[in-house]
């Protein structure tokens, strides 16, 4: 038996490959949208895929199951709460597949949706593994919250909450110590809020190191649980939506798209994302342009500024980029909503770079926006009497910033603000000065 991990860094998530050498037989869990690195285990290993599982349907990333299965032949295995829109099989409590010496055993482990599943591997007669989906996290559980937007009251997320501290204690607490835990997400996802660096662990680990874990009431649980939550990108409910039907082909879909060096005729109503470098893009860019960099956080900063079904060009600096980007952008569901792609360093417009020592001698000459989360902003505050818009909501909030001063924008390290100020100039047409305050937050806090 052989377990093969999966990393997407750009939106820490982990899938699985679970290899029974005595047959040549591949299951794989909760497969990201290129279903290529998993054809290539399956031809390396002289195996066939002969099942897919989906623990939950995802809200951060598109999976590709149902490509796989029209690939493949292989079956989809998930739980009948999911009421998927693509054939599968149920997989619940009770429901086992084999393959070789493996059992891989089903567990209802509702929490961070009702329709969750965690799985057991069960090998020569013992559980050797657990794959946890977005239940059981190494430091901290999945978050309830991502699905209380559609109404129904199962999904409410201190229903939910109440049902993660069963699903915890009842389902997962009562394996073997040894037992190994493979999640679906480390550090970064928005799945949860105070995640571990580590790719894998043990169920005694977290016994001992997890909160979620800690010997507590379901009351202080819950309280817990719900409190200083991430915020909630606009793509999660859209990437639910789509698992639950099944995602195009990742390869068609991306081949969509035309890649150019030569700028596209632009419509200014449509915004430009533009993905070069902020020094870049501040000596030159175009008209409606905001700056969210090639970054690890492309992804998760595009699909929260951009609506789903919301059309948008998309430019980088070389046509490898560009490419990559495309291919990032599918990883989302996003790859339909691109209105044109090119690559250069065109553009009409700049901004000026903030005078740094004018700043620190007279910020109260400035309105300062602070486009940090919530809770970064309540943990500590830089400028006392500074704007407090998170990224995520400033499209929306705009009008809400004082226009008599020249505006100066920062976040935690310059990535989002970045984004943030360059938005902010767009929608304001030279009304008054932005400046991206940029890295040099870090003199100030």
């Amino acid at each position: 038996m052989k377990i093969k991990q999966f990393e997407d860094k750009f939106l820490s998530h982990y899938s699985y490959a679970i290899l029974s050498e005595c047959e040549n037989k591949v299951v794989l869990i909760d497969p990201a949208r290129n279903p290529q690195p998993y054809y290539n285990y399956a031809k390396e290993n002289h195996a066939e895929i002969i099942g897919v599982i989906e623990t939950h349907p995802h809200a951060d990333f598109v999976s590709s199951h149902l490509e796989i299965h029209h690939h493949s032949d292989a079956p989809i295995y998930a739980s009948k709460l999911t009421e998927p829109g693509y054939p599968f099989l149920p997989f619940d409590s009770g429901d086992v597949l084999e393959i070789g010496k493996i059992k891989l055993k089903a567990l209802n482990t509702p929490g961070h949706s009702p329709d969750s599943i965690c799985v057991v591997l069960e090998h020569e007669g013992k559980d050797k593994a657990l794959f946890s989906g977005d239940t059981l996290f190494i430091g901290d559980c999945g978050r309830p919250d991502l699905r209380e937007s559609g109404g129904d009251a199962n999904a409410e997320r201190m229903h939910l909450a109440r049902k993660m501290y069963y699903s915890l204690r009842d389902q997962l607490m009562t394996l073997e110590d040894d037992v190994i835990l493979y999640p679906a997400h480390g550090a970064g996802t928005l799945c949860g809020k105070a995640l571990s660096e580590a790719s894998s662990s043990t169920i005694g680990a977290e016994k001992a190191t997890n909160w979620s874990l800690k010997e507590m009431t379901e009351s202080e649980f819950v309280e817990e649980l719900t409190s200083n939550q991430p915020f909630i990108p606009v793509y999660f409910s859209y990437d639910v939506e789509l698992n639950k039907k099944g995602a195009p082909d990742f390869q068609q879909a991306i081949d969509l798209v035309e890649i150019t060096k030569a700028q596209y005729p632009i419509d200014e109503t449509v915004w430009i994302i533009d993905s070069r470098d902020d020094q870049l893009f501040k000596a030159s860019h175009q008209q409606h342009s905001i700056n969210i960099m090639e970054g690890t956080k492309f992804e998760t900063w595009l699909g929260s500024i951009i609506s789903p079904g919301e059309g948008f060009y998309l430019k980088a600096k070389d046509e490898s980029t560009l490419k990559e980007l495309v291919t990032r952008t599918a990883s989302i569901g996003y790859e339909g909503q691109i209105r044109g792609s090119f690559f250069g360093n065109s553009g009409e417009l700049t901004m000026e770079n903030l005078d740094l020592a004018d700043f620190k001698a007279h910020t109260e000459h400035y309105t300062i926006v602070d486009v940090r989360n919530e809770s970064e902003v309540k943990e500590h505050k830089i400028f006392p009497g500074s704007v407090a818009i998170p990224l995520g909501e400033l499209r929306g909030r705009i009008e809400e910033i004082p226009t008599d001063k020249p505006i100066a924008v920062h976040c935690a390290g310059g990535y989002r603000s970045a984004a943030a100020s360059s938005m902010i100039s767009a929608k304001l047409q030279g009304k008054v000065m932005v400046f991206d305050i940029g890295n040099a937050i870090k003199q100030f806090s």
